[in-house]
């Protein structure tokens, strides 16, 4: 495509562009003979099949319209992504077939697509028992909103299943309740000095526990967080040290969506056994 020259329709570089070569020390004389005459006749064969070639490959170009590159591409990006990586493996076909053909051939395979999705969409609707687009409406809505409340979901869920200390799930939640409301936190968080501590959390039966050293399962247990988290965290802090031959702190709390107190307590844990180091 580069080099093309719209005033002469021709390209400044051609295909195969040396093919002129071979015939430039060729010679017709009156004294060469048969064998030579014939082996200089054959190469001048060749170059007229190499012409042929160089024609038929403008030819292509020009009936499917390839030399607008850019417009050829938002042709393509119109169709959905499976009709595009079908468009994609029959390009090379478009040569065979005429372009009016090859454009009926892709434009019926995306109808088809499309079909079989609205059919699909339609016997869905039939499961669910829906009998009429008013209620597939209404269906189409719920459906949009659990999948968009599955999304919003956060670690929360995966770490709660671990915890076995009743009393400090009842008192996170009392003081969720507390700040739904309206009202301040049954917890004061007005000094630190004046607050009273959440109690050790208990490893007892906890998954992970037994691949934790001493000091790792002091940590879990004042920082309150699950071994199996503890690890997930620490493996994710490993790995993007490793990475970048350093980590701050606030790639850290980037890295891991935690509260930002027990980050930084990881962080400095990992900093002092020097199993990470600063940026």
């Amino acid at each position: 495509m580069a080099g093309y020259m719209p005033a002469r329709a021709d390209f400044i570089e051609e295909f195969d562009n040396y093919a002129e070569w071979d015939l430039r020390d060729i010679d017709f004389v009156e004294d060469d003979s048969d064998i030579l005459h014939a082996l200089k006749m054959a190469v001048v064969d060749i170059y007229h099949s190499r012409l042929k070639e160089r024609q038929r490959r403008k030819k292509i170009i020009r009936d499917h319209g390839l030399i607008n590159l850019r417009k050829f591409q938002l042709m393509e990006r119109r169709y959905p992504k499976e009709v595009q990586d079908l468009y994609e493996t029959m390009r090379r076909f478009a040569r065979i077939v005429g372009p009016v053909e090859h454009d009926k051939f892709i434009e019926s395979h995306a109808l088809e697509f499309e079909l079989r999705r609205e059919i699909k969409r339609l016997q869905e609707y039939r499961t669910a028992g829906i009998t009429n687009f008013c209620s597939a409406r209404t269906y189409d809505h719920l459906k949009k909103t659990r999948e968009e409340e599955r999304l919003k979901r956060t670690m929360l869920s995966e770490v709660l299943q671990y915890i076995q200390d009743s009393s400090a799930c009842q008192q996170w939640l009392r003081r969720q309740a507390d700040i739904d409301s309206g009202l301040s936190p049954s917890i004061s968080m007005a000094s630190n000095s004046g607050r009273r501590s959440a109690p050790p959390l208990n490893l007892t039966g906890l998954p992970g526990t037994e691949k934790l050293n001493e000091k790792e399962k002091e940590l879990c247990q004042m920082v309150r967080l699950v071994p199996g988290a503890y690890l997930e965290y620490k493996s994710a802090l490993l790995n993007e040290c490793n990475k970048q031959g350093g980590l701050r702190l606030a790639q850290a709390r980037a890295l891991i969506k935690i509260d930002v107190n027990k980050t930084r307590k990881i962080y400095d844990f990992l900093i002092r056994e020097g199993h990470i180091t600063k940026a």
